[in-house]
């Protein structure tokens, strides 16, 4: 998924808990718009976990390939 998507989730996650904390009716509104607010930092992590896991898969696929041509030239 494109890092915007995850962006664009917190941020979403940050103005609805904003929201609830100050237009909340219910008993536990404070409370719930913390809990929401804490799914920003989540859905950041998320991304970039995804981000670094890309990375990885890159790296490791460059790695094999330099290890195939170094075993192809080694065996002429």
């Amino acid at each position: 998924m494109k890092p915007l998507y995850y962006i664009l989730a917190a941020a979403l996650s940050i103005l609805l808990s904003i929201y609830v904390f100050i237009f909340g009716t219910g008993a536990n509104s404070q409370l719930i718009a913390i809990f929401i607010g804490l799914w920003a930092p989540t859905i950041i992590s998320l991304g970039v976990f995804n981000i670094l896991m890309n990375i990885h898969d890159e790296m490791c696929c460059a790695h094999k390939r330099i290890e195939d041509r170094q075993t192809c030239h080694s065996d002429h």
